[in-house]
C-alpha cells in the first residue's frame, strides 16, 4: 500500500506555472486553437454622494459609465501586459455593460476567442479596468467608493469544459446599496 493510500492524501499536484521552482509560462504551442468564451461581473459600491453626482449628471469628470465601458474593452486587450504568466490571445469578441441598478454600478463583460487558452482572465480584467474606472470618474464625489463581487460567471470551450457560477448574492448586500 503506498503512503498516500494510507493517509489518504493525494500525491501534490503538478505546479504548471512553476519548474524547477522558477516561474514559467504554460507551453499551449501543442494545444489546438478552440472557440472559447468566458463572462465576468463586478459591483462598484457608491455612497449617497457618488451616486448622486452620477444620477444628476453633474459629476466634473463626464459620464463614468461610458468611460468605465470603453476602458473595459481596451484592458480585455491588454490583460497579458498586467497578468505576467498569462498568454497574449487575440480577442475576437468583447462586451462588457456598465449599469446602474439599485446595488450600485455592475460591470459584466464577456469575451471571446478561438485560441488554444482561455478568456478568463480577458473577462476579469475588462471588469476590473472598468470598475477602476468607474472609481476614477467619481472620486472626486466620494473616496469611500468600493469595488466588490468581481468573479467568473462562466465560461465555455477548452479541455476543462463549461463552468458556471453557482447562484449567490449578487454584488453589495441591500444594506449597502
Amino acid at each position: 500500500m503506498s503512503p498516500d493510500a494510507q493517509t489518504g492524501d493525494s500525491p501534490a499536484p503538478e505546479l504548471t506555472h512553476f519548474r524547477d521552482g522558477l516561474p514559467r509560462m504554460v507551453d499551449v504551442t501543442g494545444k489546438a486553437p478552440t472557440a472559447r468564451s468566458a463572462t465576468a461581473e463586478g459591483w462598484v459600491r457608491l455612497p449617497p454622494d457618488a451616486r448622486a453626482a452620477l444620477e444628476a449628471g453633474t459629476n466634473p469628470k463626464g459620464d463614468p459609465l461610458t468611460v468605465a465601458r470603453l476602458a473595459g474593452l481596451a484592458g480585455s486587450k491588454r490583460t497579458a501586459d498586467l497578468v505576467t504568466l498569462c498568454h497574449p490571445i487575440p480577442v475576437t469578441g468583447a462586451d462588457v455593460q456598465v449599469t446602474l441598478e439599485p446595488a450600485g454600478v455592475r460591470v459584466r463583460a464577456t469575451v471571446r476567442t478561438t485560441a488554444p487558452t482561455g478568456v478568463e482572465m480577458e473577462a476579469l480584467t475588462a471588469v476590473t479596468v472598468a470598475a477602476l474606472n468607474v472609481y476614477d470618474m467619481l472620486k472626486a464625489a466620494s473616496k469611500a467608493i468600493e469595488i466588490t463581487g468581481v468573479r467568473l460567471l462562466a465560461k465555455s470551450g477548452g479541455k476543462s469544459g463549461d463552468y458556471h457560477a453557482l447562484p449567490g448574492q449578487p454584488g453589495p448586500s441591500p444594506d449597502q446599496g
